[in-house]
C-alpha cells in the first residue's frame, strides 16, 4: 500500500507540472503577440506622426515649392535664355552700293553688325553698329548700316557745317564744331531736337524715320529717304 501510495503522488505532481508548463508557454506566446501588436502601432504611429508634422514627405513638397517660388520671383521661367530670333550669329551677306562698290554685312550678335565696303577686292571702309546706328562718307558716296543689318548708300547732297541745313524729310540739322575731326549735328522736327549725332575721329549715321542722315567727321552732312 505505501509503494502504491507513493507512485500516486509522483503521478499526481507530474501532470501538475506539465499543466503549469502548458501554461506558461501560452502566457509567453499571448504576451509575444501583444508586444509585437504594441510595436506594429507605435511604428504606424510615429509614422503617421512624422509625415504630418512637416517630416519627410512634406519637407520635400515644401522644398520644390519653395523653389517654385524662388523662380517666379526671380522672373526665370524655364525657356529663359531662349534666342529671340532666328537669325544666326556669324551669318554673312552682300549687297551692292551705288557707287558699285560691295557691303559684305556680317551678324555679330543682337543689333550687332559689321559692313565692310569692299571693291576690286580691296576693303575700303569698315563700319559696325554698337548700340546705335553707323554712318560713313566715303568721298561722297554715304552709306548707313542700321541697327538691324539695313545698309542705304546715296551719292552726294552733303552740306558743310558748322551751320544749320534742310534735310530731306522735313528735318533741319544744327551742326556745331567742337573740335578736331568733331562735330555735333542736332536733328530737328516738328517736336523739337529728335536725336543728336557726335563725330569723335569718325563719320556717324542715323535712320531718323526712314530718312538716312550721315554725319562726316569733317562736318559734312548729308541725308536721303
Amino acid at each position: 500500500m505505501t509503494v502504491r501510495t507513493r507512485r500516486t503522488v509522483r503521478s499526481a505532481g507530474l501532470v501538475a507540472a506539465a499543466v503549469a508548463a502548458a501554461l506558461s508557454l501560452t502566457a509567453c506566446q499571448s504576451g509575444g503577440k501583444e508586444a509585437a501588436m504594441e510595436k506594429k502601432d507605435s511604428a504606424a504611429s510615429t509614422a503617421a506622426s512624422t509625415t504630418g508634422s512637416g517630416g519627410t514627405k512634406s519637407e520635400g513638397a515644401r522644398t520644390a515649392a519653395g523653389k517654385d517660388q524662388i523662380r517666379e520671383q526671380s522672373g526665370s521661367p524655364a525657356n529663359a535664355g531662349a534666342p529671340k530670333t532666328t537669325a544666326k550669329k556669324g551669318s554673312t551677306r552682300t549687297q551692292k552700293l551705288v557707287d558699285g562698290s560691295t557691303a559684305k554685312i556680317q551678324k555679330l550678335g543682337e543689333q550687332h553688325y559689321r559692313a565692310k565696303i569692299v571693291n576690286g577686292g580691296s576693303v575700303l571702309a569698315t563700319m559696325e553698329t554698337k548700340g546705335h546706328d553707323a554712318g560713313l562718307d566715303a568721298n561722297d558716296m554715304f552709306v548707313v548700316l542700321t541697327l538691324g543689318g539695313e545698309v542705304h548708300s546715296w551719292m552726294g547732297g552733303g552740306h558743310q557745317g558748322p551751320g544749320t541745313f534742310q534735310l530731306a524729310g522735313g528735318w533741319t540739322a544744327k551742326v556745331k564744331k567742337l573740335g578736331e575731326l568733331r562735330y555735333q549735328a542736332q536733328i530737328i522736327g516738328n517736336d523739337g531736337v529728335a536725336a543728336t549725332l557726335k563725330t569723335n575721329g569718325h563719320d556717324a549715321g542715323l535712320n531718323a524715320n526712314g530718312v538716312y542722315i550721315v554725319l562726316s567727321s569733317g562736318g559734312v552732312i548729308s541725308a536721303h529717304a
